[in-house]
């Protein structure tokens, strides 16, 4: 029997209407959290006119498929002050920090020489689901040894010792033949979601193949393993796509040597690229929300997973 997401359509087109200055632009890194039976609150990031990113949310049905609310203005705004999120917040997942829900996210802001650096940080929410409070600081940042140049999208996990888990992607370096940067993914531990220890190398790149990786969604499959779904880009010119790893533990993964299982369309909003993964289980079913053209300047749709002899 084999595994595939079935396409069930895009969910959400920022190009047909804007509503607020800071929400012009894309729909990124969508982030789903259930709000009352089948009714989820999607966050995402949008973009104002210079690039910077804020948080919106729309209100979607999942059964029926329906948008049933678009919240007009931004949930979370980047920082009006130097800050490590006062070019914008990039969201990375929905997880539970001392009995509150809270969602990570890549804060960025842009550097003197032109370059940008991505740090890690959460914002946590109410029980109406709007924020509650951003983290003054990141709770994972760069460093000389590890993280030399730039965070990603990241994914906090508590585990069922009620200790944390973080896989995100960093940029360790640039491949000379390509010009292309090397962008890993990496995981880190701690006690209590807040001070983090980097383990370094979670998932091995492949210049050329593999070279440019971001955004892990961990779910787990039938048998308790892990499965990280994750965006990759080649250095050869080609778009982001979506590939999947396994791991029995959450140290050592193995890349699927299946083909992807889910592709670009033939035409539409997602037939250049699909990047940004967020597999989540509602009832029972396995689903995906994605990005498809632009990094997201297209909008986020929604897959399921299904089974074929």
């Amino acid at each position: 029997m084999s595994i595939k997401f079935l396409k069930l359509g895009q969910i959400y087109d920022p190009r047909k209407k804007s509503y607020h200055s800071k929400l012009l632009t894309h729909a990124s890194n969508p982030v789903p959290v259930l709000l009352n039976g089948d009714v989820f609150r999607i966050f995402y990031s949008a973009r104002d006119s210079h690039n910077r990113s804020s948080v919106g949310a729309l209100d979607f049905d999942i059964i029926k498929r329906k948008i049933l609310k678009i919240h007009k203005k931004p949930i979370v705004t980047y920082d009006s002050t130097p800050s490590y999120f006062s070019d914008g917040i990039s969201l990375g997942n929905l997880f539970k920090l001392n009995n509150k829900k809270a969602i990570s996210f890549m804060g960025w802001r842009t550097m003197e020489d032109g370059s940008w650096k991505g740090e890690i940080g959460f914002f946590s929410l109410t029980n109406k689901l709007f924020l509650d409070k951003v983290s003054p600081k990141p709770i994972i940042q760069t460093d000389t040894d590890i993280d030399p140049i730039s965070l990603s999208y990241p994914w906090i996990l508590e585990t069922r010792s009620s200790n944390f888990l973080a896989w995100y992607g960093s940029t360790i370096g640039h491949d000379k033949k390509n010009s292309k940067m090397i962008h890993a993914i990496h995981k880190a531990h701690s006690n209590d979601g807040l001070l983090w220890k980097k383990d370094g190398l979670a998932l091995s790149f492949q210049n050329q193949k593999l070279q440019m990786m971001s955004r892990p969604s961990i779910s787990f499959n039938e048998s308790g393993d892990y499965e990280m779904w994750f965006s990759y880009r080649s250095g050869n010119g080609d778009s982001y796509r979506i590939r999947l790893a396994e791991s029995a533990d959450g140290e050592k993964w193995s890349q699927s040597e299946t083909p992807d299982l889910l592709n670009i369309s033939n035409s539409g909003w997602d037939s250049e690229m699909i990047e940004y993964p967020y597999v989540f289980i509602h009832k029972k079913k396995k689903y995906m929300l994605y990005n498809g053209n632009g990094f997201g300047k297209t909008g986020f749709g929604l897959a399921q997973l299904i089974y074929e002899k």
